[in-house]
């Protein structure tokens, strides 16, 4: 079978950093408007009057729209290329928070978060298109740790940068900053267009033409299916790492809240350098379900420890920095293991459908976690986090390969 490897232009095929660059720059910015609006609640809130729960649901609307569409997008992604359509996703995830920064209303915050929400649906499938079309065999596992690594960094840095944008310009011209980034990128990403070689051409269907769907049956497809749950598992796992260990801790053991924080701090820091290390691994071994079942078992053991024992601020941030490092570790080999059991010209549609389980899980998390909290579990929490990461070694050492897989 020929390999798509084989029918890059040679000019793509001796360009791959930049790629990598382009399409990382893009994932940046995806994850720098998914958190966009929680820094600034406190000054929108005081503009607008609205409450809490009101500035909840534009989150809601957010996630909503970008779970419902993400799929239908891989598919037009598949169907027409990812290129045009990636750039189409940042100029209008940019229009809209563009809009929200200049328009005085709540009502039209809420429709543009549902355009922002719309917009994050093409960098999942553009970007995992692309890199896989794209990128050598050898370099992909690199490919995927650099991008997972952009997008954590875009989520690392929109907090305090926007806060200082809000200091000077306020919580509107934050906004209109963070638009500008937006174009910018789209801009960089369509002057660079001819790089970004992003789908299986006709002349090469043929070659890779197998006897396995390619639609939605390949979606509903076991392998498939085991990897979306194995995404839901990952969001629960970050997620209640992420929004609930401050408080847990502080109800379990009477942690600190600065002690807390920084051990929080040292899981999410371990978890983006972690990625780089687990890029290390997926470009050195095929045996990317042993690394990321060691990862999980890791990660999930090292929950429970903080979840089960007082270990005191020193090994509390030891414990949790170890996590953070095993979780970071997982991601590549993550994404390695949907591109295996993917058939060529499907990656638009199978990874635009496998994380929907990052919505997925963020919809269903928050409700569990909260309810323990308040129902007084808070080990519980842990005891859930250390669990999920757990259950998604099965998903992982159980998952089996479609018929037309590369």
């Amino acid at each position: 079978m020929a390999q798509a490897t084989d029918i890059r232009p040679r000019a793509v095929r001796s360009d791959e950093p930049r790629i990598i660059g382009l399409v990382s720059a893009a994932h940046f910015v995806s994850h720098y408007y998914i958190l966009l609006l929680p820094p600034l609640f406190a000054f929108i809130r005081v503009d607008y009057g609205v409450s809490y729960t009101e500035l909840g649901l534009a989150i809601a609307v957010f996630n909503v729209v970008s779970a419902a569409f993400q799929t239908p997008t891989g598919f037009l992604i598949d169907w027409i290329g990812a290129r045009l359509i990636l750039i189409a996703g940042l100029a209008l995830g940019a229009a809209a928070v563009l809009v929200m920064g200049l328009v005085p209303s709540f009502s039209v915050m809420v429709v543009m978060m549902a355009f922002n929400g719309l917009a994050n649906t093409v960098y999942h499938p553009a970007d995992y298109a692309i890199l896989s079309h794209v990128i050598s065999s050898r370099r992909i596992g690199h490919a995927f740790s650099v991008h997972t690594f952009a997008g954590m960094l875009g989520t690392a840095v929109a907090p305090a940068s926007l806060l200082l944008l809000q200091s000077v310009v306020s919580w509107r011209g934050a906004l209109v900053a963070a638009a500008m980034l937006g174009f910018a990128v789209a801009a960089l990403l369509a002057f660079n267009g001819d790089r970004l070689f992003d789908r299986v051409q006709p002349e090469a269907r043929a070659a890779y033409a197998g006897d396995g769907d390619t639609g939605w049956r390949l979606l509903f497809s076991t392998p498939i299916l085991q990897n979306l749950l194995f995404f839901v598992l990952l969001a629960i796992t970050s997620g209640g790492v992420s929004n609930y260990s401050v408080v847990a801790l502080a109800a379990l053991y009477a942690t600190p809240i600065g002690v807390a924080n920084v051990a929080l701090s040292a899981f999410l820091l371990l978890s983006a350098l972690g990625v780089l290390v687990g890029g290390m691994f997926a470009v050195r071994t095929s045996h990317h379900a042993v690394v990321a079942s060691l990862g999980l078992l890791a990660t999930g053991a090292a929950v429970l420890v903080v979840g089960t024992v007082d270990l005191g601020a020193v090994l509390l941030i030891v414990a949790m920095a170890a996590g953070g490092l095993a979780n970071g570790i997982v991601m590549p080999s993550r994404d390695m293991i949907v591109r295996a059991v993917t058939p060529r010209g499907s990656y638009g549609k199978v990874f635009g459908f496998v994380t929907t389980g990052f919505n997925i899980g963020g919809i269903v998390a928050p409700p569990i976690y909260g309810a323990l909290m308040d129902h007084g579990y808070p080990r519980a929490v842990f005891v859930v986090v250390g669990l999920a990461s757990l259950a998604g070694i099965v998903t992982v050492i159980t998952r089996a390969r479609p018929s037309g897989g590369t």
